[in-house]
């Protein structure tokens, strides 16, 4: 089964959180502060956070996959098909070429 492994900080300190973030490959995460109520989304990318601030799930989830997609990042092997998904079908991003078990999906959604 698919997990995103979302990366959840409550009241940290930065370093703590900027130690862990440097050994991820590509994660979203997301900190949490009780004493002001915000949350801080963003995604890291070979243990370098490359957007914060991104305010919810939803858009943490867009934005790394067009990130990926905009640097031509090789997905992680694991959220490969996840990923492509995303992708090809959701966003119609090269949707021609499709994996077999992609395309089996679509035709599954489709039906």
């Amino acid at each position: 089964m698919f997990s995103w492994d979302l990366l959840l900080w409550q009241d940290a300190d930065g370093d703590s959180v900027s130690q862990d973030l440097a050994v991820q490959k590509m994660k979203i995460y997301k900190i949490k502060t009780e004493t002001e109520g915000t949350a801080d989304f963003g995604f890291v990318v070979d243990g370098v956070k490359v957007l914060t601030a991104l305010g919810n799930f939803a858009r943490a989830c867009s934005m790394l996959v067009g990130f990926a997609y905009a640097v031509d990042l090789a997905y992680p092997k694991e959220l490969r098909y996840t990923f492509e998904v995303f992708q090809k079908l959701l966003l119609e991003l090269d949707c021609l070429k499709l994996s077999p078990k992609v395309n089996s999906l679509k035709n599954k959604l489709l039906a």
